[in-house]
């Protein structure tokens, strides 16, 4: 009698299982629609107005001549080299930053939130992008098929994460042996081991994506010049045949840019062209990773594959962080909106913080964020915690996803809750189905106060702006 209502225990609970993310806390699917997300949102958001963008490309580009000014005119007066090496430090982060705000207006004209003027985002974007040797139509049409399919593991195509076995495999061969992934995990402790994979990541991350699809999905085995950003044959795995006088002329704007580098070293001197310019553009490199890897990975952050898949599902399967002044003013809010973004991405910019307001009404506990972790302490952490996705112990086969890791890291659920039941009472099957429900309803009251929390920092930030004297570019 006892085994059969042990049986019959195990049952109710394989049925009533959920899915649980990386934490342990119960994620349930969204079930809100585009049309009420659009219907929430004042009209006015949807609009955005040419001379207000072309201000903000004025400012950026302002703010790297007064830099360039101040960098040739006082960093060689310095009378210590390691003082020169402090200035050309500092000066080599703060372009980097702008730089990475030209490199987001860009992305702006490339999701057509610069101006509804399709002409004059393609030649804005064109130029901006060149500047920093990214072939714009090319990133634009591949981008565009991320917009369309984010959190899909079948479609997306930038952080596509591994599922487990697929993980295993490329980081341990198909002979993988417990020794060695036993080994992994130490190595990947040692400050030496993290610290050349982070520089790896970090500097190189962008241009490998840019030339080898790398982080990108995989297109049945589909390697070098086909799977590349600046390709123009008709076998790419990118773009269609009518496509490729702009993939042509992508890599045209990137080449001028290249030769203009060059007649700039031969002027002015190659350490002040690698000094002024080069050390700015690794910068970009890096922010621009760290942003997109940590609005993409979260130990919260479902993955769907086709059969679950919908696109207001995997436009929700990112997160708002909060990265302080340098996100509100000079990487143009990229990082505090980027749920916003992705479910209306011809919202420009200075829209998105108040259509955020209106959006996270909608989706209630489904609205990502997380405003209190430091920026690079949720990158490292992330960097370590999510590591391949997997479907939820009792949930296989109903295409969810969550991220997991091998080695139970911090903050990860225990083996025995990942199927919503506690094995942990000397082999007792006991239900925890009141649990969950509890789970459920503390994670909803913690979404909505961290919602609660960024409207108010949205706020301060704007109030910020203003006793500081600092350009807000109002509407005209």
């Amino acid at each position: 009698m006892a085994a059969k209502t042990a049986t019959t225990t195990t049952a109710m609970s394989k049925e009533d299982a959920k899915h649980l993310d990386l934490n342990g806390n119960v994620f349930e699917l969204p079930t809100f629609t585009m049309k009420e997300i659009h219907d929430a949102i004042p009209a006015h958001c949807f609009k955005p107005s040419i001379p207000r963008s072309m201000a903000y490309v004025v400012r950026d580009y302002c703010y790297w001549a007064v830099l360039v000014y101040a960098a040739v005119t006082y960093i060689p007066q310095l009378p210590s080299p390691y003082l020169r090496f402090l200035g050309w430090s500092a000066y080599g982060f703060a372009a980097g930053c702008v730089f990475t705000g030209i490199w987001i207006l860009a992305h702006e004209c490339g999701h057509g939130a610069f101006s509804k003027n399709k002409m004059l985002n393609y030649t804005m974007g064109l130029i901006m992008h060149s500047f920093l040797l990214v072939p714009f139509h090319s990133w634009r049409l591949s981008h565009s098929q991320h917009h369309k399919a984010t959190g899909n593991l079948d479609r997306d195509t930038a952080f596509v994460p591994h599922k487990r076995q697929d993980w295993l495999e490329s980081n341990f061969g198909r002979k993988a042996r417990e020794n060695m992934v036993e080994f992994a995990e130490l190595a990947e402790d040692s400050p030496i081991a993290a610290l050349w994979h982070d520089f790896v990541h970090q500097l190189l991350g962008w241009p490998g994506y840019l030339l080898f699809n790398l982080t990108g999905q995989k297109y049945d085995g589909a390697k070098g010049m086909k799977v590349s950003h600046f390709y123009f044959g008709e076998d790419s795995v990118f773009y269609k045949k009518n496509e490729l006088p702009l993939i042509i002329l992508s890599d045209i704007g990137v080449a001028v840019m290249c030769g203009l580098l060059y007649i700039a070293g031969q002027t002015f001197g190659s350490f002040n062209v690698i000094m002024l310019w080069g050390v700015p553009w690794l910068w970009v490199n890096n922010w621009i990773v760290a942003i997109t890897f940590l609005q993409h990975t979260d130990g919260s952050m479902p993955h769907y594959d086709n059969s679950t898949w919908n696109f207001a599902r995997g436009a929700t399967a990112t997160i708002d962080r909060d990265l302080g002044f340098l996100d509100w003013h000079l990487f143009h809010d990229i990082i505090g909106t980027h749920v916003c973004h992705h479910l209306i991405s011809t919202i420009p910019f200075y829209h998105a913080g108040e259509a955020s307001i209106h959006i996270k009404r909608v989706m209630g506990p489904h609205y990502k964020a997380d405003l209190e972790t430091p920026f690079w302490t949720a990158f490292f952490k992330n960097q370590r915690a999510c590591k391949f996705v997997e479907e939820t112990e009792g949930q296989e086969g109903t295409g969810v996803y969550m991220f997991r890791n091998l080695f139970n890291r911090e903050g990860e659920s225990q083996p025995q809750n990942l199927a919503g039941i506690d094995r942990s009472a000397k082999g007792k099957v006991v239900d925890v189905t009141e649990g969950l429900k509890a789970a459920t309803a503390t994670a909803t009251a913690m979404s909505m106060a961290s919602a609660r929390h960024q409207d108010a920092r949205r706020r301060l930030s704007q109030s910020a702006q203003l006793s500081a004297k600092l350009p807000l570019l109002a509407e005209p």
